[in-house]
């Protein structure tokens, strides 16, 4: 028969083990190095105690975004792959592979529709973990699905920047997509339906040359790195130095380039009240 302590014994040794704590548990803070608890970062959406806007993706974006965190996901168009059979220290279709198994995505843009205030939106999110978010055909022709999903909703269209430009690997094919969502936009236009932009870091290169400044209202998000050139480019070609805070948000706002910025966690409300407002 065995004795009162062999039957505790294993309930012993289960409280003797050593918890394991998961790796992803604490996330370093980028300005004070100080480790953050990531179910606090979470509850405040990734904004860390110092006012820093931590870069987030999609479905976080709609979560934050959609009346109760629900929103229907539509489908972005299939395009075809490395027509230009591109190489440079990898091959191109090696680089969209890795890219894919990184984000579970196709590509760097994802479109949702819902609800934001008790009022309809489609929007449009880019993924800069994608190949930094670049424009190529599939967001091309992604951002033209958004547009026309709002068209035939009778809604507006909300589209989150965050992006180093145009993808060179697809060439001209890639810078083409600027003009073709810049027609996108006009349709809207003509419709009479909203088009808002936020712009979020970084947002920069042909993305700025194109549909992020082509908004009703362009809403940018606190700290964020807006411009076209890079600072040390311009200063190379200008020969001096650019001022404080240059290409980030607060300056384009003292500067008339932005309408407003707006902390992450009042940005549902502050676009419940635009899309009213456009709609009156």
């Amino acid at each position: 028969m065995n004795s009162w302590i062999d039957r505790l014994r294993p309930g012993i040794n289960k409280l003797l083990q050593k918890r394991e704590t998961p790796d992803n548990l604490w996330v370093k803070d980028p300005d004070s190095g100080e480790m953050l608890y990531r179910v606090d970062l979470e509850n405040s959406q990734w904004v860390t105690p110092s006012g820093r806007h931590m870069r987030i993706g999609p479905e976080l974006r709609f979560r934050y975004l959609f009346d109760g965190e629900s929103w229907l996901a539509i489908d972005t168009p299939k395009v075809v792959e490395d027509p230009l059979k591109f190489k440079d220290d990898k091959r191109y279709v090696d680089r969209l592979k890795e890219a894919r198994a990184k984000t579970g995505r196709d590509d760097a843009m994802a479109i949702g529709y819902g609800k934001i205030g008790g009022s309809h939106a489609v929007a449009l999110v880019q993924d800069f973990n994608f190949m930094g978010g670049s424009l190529g055909m599939a967001a091309g022709e992604a951002f033209i699905k958004a547009a026309q999903e709002a068209l035939d909703r009778k809604c507006p269209l909300i589209c989150f920047t965050a992006a180093g430009g145009a993808r060179m690997q697809e060439g001209i094919l890639s810078l083409m997509q600027m003009p073709r969502t810049t027609l996108a936009i006009d349709q809207l236009r003509r419709a009479g339906l909203p088009y808002i932009v936020v712009l979020t870091d970084p947002t920069t290169g042909g993305v700025t040359a194109s549909y992020a400044m082509l908004g009703d209202i362009h809403i940018a998000e606190p700290g964020a790195l807006i411009g076209f050139a890079g600072q040390r480019v311009i200063e190379q070609t200008i020969r001096q130095k650019l001022p404080p805070g240059f290409q980030r948000s607060e300056y384009l706002l003292e500067h008339g380039m932005v309408d407003i910025v707006v902390d992450r966690r009042e940005l549902k409300a502050t676009l419940a009240r635009v899309i009213g407002l456009l709609k009156a």
